[in-house]
């Protein structure tokens, strides 16, 4: 028997139309109240039906952005800021406004996100990437609220709004660009397998690999919280193993920060080493050298994921789209042929 608004009523000792108001986050109903009320909708497993309420409830104009980490933490990456530029383009085209997320935990992440659909802040949400195992997803699909994601989700993805380069592809071209270069010795650098475009990459790095002939070997996965331990961790990776000559790095700050300490480390970039990565952030035309990297176009993986929603939001029976941002391999002065 489904769950209804007098039996949340009645479990917060408040009226029915006092849950309404709460779902609707009515400035006049006291927080002591709506903690009280969500508190007894999570107890119960009410979900309201916002599909149903939007024909009641006037749209609050707003996109949800929710983000992986913490704000403080991710828009120090350049390519947040750049997602976000995309989105608002489309945001504003559509006189939308965004609420970006501020949480740091997967926990914190999902609770702040149930309190932006429960609290009817925002109209939908785009998730800026996709977790191996994300209780976000599938909540959202759960309670059949319009959402897109930036990103491949793991499962399902038939069934999700998603915009995503093809990772596995694009991966596969770079490493074989550094096999071409005559390097077998290639290191996979900045791996971290929470999120699903790491694993996608990781596949095209192995399929390249394979298909050269080359053995695939676990020493040379370096994983990102490796590199989070400094330079130290860095030259006890390269005593570890036969020294590779070729890094395919998993974005441009990796790439910068490790040239960074090979510079300290009188390692040559790329008489010693080529480097290869992705993102083709603005730094990494200025770093030097010149940094080899893949233009993933995070400007358009922004916009046409607002593009999308914005379309779901209007029309709740149109069908989930998969849209690919082609991606191009960038060659610059990072990268040379093996000796």
């Amino acid at each position: 028997m489904a769950i209804t608004i007098k039996d949340v009523a009645k479990e917060a000792n408040v009226s029915p139309s006092t849950v309404s108001r709460v779902i609707a986050d009515n400035p006049r109903i006291s927080e002591e109240t709506k903690i009280r009320v969500r508190e007894a909708m999570e107890k119960l497993g009410y979900h309201p039906n916002f599909t149903a309420r939007s024909l009641a409830v006037k749209s609050t104009a707003t996109i949800g952005i929710v983000m992986p980490f913490s704000a403080s933490h991710v828009l120090q990456d350049p390519f947040f800021p750049e997602v976000i530029r995309g989105i608002s383009v489309q945001a504003r085209e559509h006189k939308y406004g965004m609420y970006l997320s501020t949480a740091g935990t997967e926990e914190e992440i999902f609770e702040e996100v149930v309190g932006m659909v429960q609290g009817r802040r925002v109209d939908g949400l785009i998730l800026l990437y996709s977790r191996t195992d994300d209780r976000v997803i599938k909540y959202l699909q759960k309670i059949d609220f319009p959402f897109a994601v930036i990103g491949r989700p793991v499962l399902g993805a038939e069934r999700v709004i998603h915009v995503d380069n093809d990772n596995i592809y694009i991966t596969k071209v770079v490493t074989e660009y550094l096999i071409g270069l005559g390097h077998t010795n290639i290191a996979f650098i900045g791996f971290d397998g929470d999120f699903v475009f790491m694993l996608d990459r990781l596949e095209g790095y192995k399929q390249a690999l394979s298909e050269s002939g080359i053995p695939f070997n676990e020493d040379y996965i370096v994983h990102k919280s490796t590199l989070s331990k400094g330079k130290e961790a860095i030259k006890s990776f390269l005593r570890s193993v036969e020294s590779p000559t070729a890094l395919v790095c998993t974005d441009d700050f990796i790439a910068i920060e490790l040239m960074s300490h090979f510079e300290e480390m009188n390692i040559r970039v790329p008489e010693d080493v080529s480097i290869a990565s992705f993102n083709n952030v603005l730094l990494a035309q200025y770093s030097k050298p010149a940094l080899t990297s893949v233009d993933i176009d995070i400007f358009q993986l922004g916009m046409q994921g607002a593009s999308c929603l914005l379309e779901k939001i209007k029309d709740p029976n149109v069908l989930p789209k998969r849209i690919t941002i082609p991606a191009k391999l960038i060659e610059r002065k990072s990268c040379a042929q093996i000796k």
